[in-house]
């Protein structure tokens, strides 16, 4: 049971990250070009505000159930090369620990006034790419052998 209630919050923690990150990159900043710097301000500021409350809970859930998970297969994690599944899993991760360093950037870039919206752009295209393949491998975990 506590499995699949791990999995189950990993899994809606993923759709939700992946979900507003999808949007902000490729909607959200599509649109957001069309209005005028005031309004654009505004809502970037409102967004980030909103985005920054549900945002650290849904990371929290996400890593939290992931590392839950993580240790229900620490077998495959102690040999990572000996299997398929370990060396995917260990991938996994690594992308999931890069995605993490690049939140710990966003908060670090915000917190120091040295955010711009090239940097923004640059990293939410970056983290977007990087669950894209956390997403294949993932699928892959299960269905990938050699």
């Amino acid at each position: 049971m506590t499995y699949l209630l791990l999995k189950f919050l990993h899994i809606s923690a993923a759709a939700f990250f992946i979900g507003g990150v999808f949007f902000e990159v490729m909607i959200l900043s599509h649109a957001a070009r069309q209005l005028e710097t005031g309004p654009r301000e505004q809502l970037s500021r409102a967004l980030g505000q909103r985005a920054s409350q549900v945002m650290h809970w849904v990371v929290l859930v996400l890593y939290g159930a992931g590392l839950g998970l993580a240790w229900q297969y620490r077998a495959a994690l102690h040999a990572p090369f000996a299997s398929s599944f370990g060396t995917l899993l260990s991938l996994k991760i690594l992308l999931a620990l890069s995605i993490l360093c690049h939140f710990l950037g966003v908060a670090y870039l915000l917190r120091t006034g040295r955010m711009t919206p090239a940097r923004s752009r640059l990293i939410h295209v970056s983290v977007l790419v990087q669950m894209i393949a956390i997403l294949f491998l993932a699928k892959g975990l299960f269905l990938l052998t050699w």
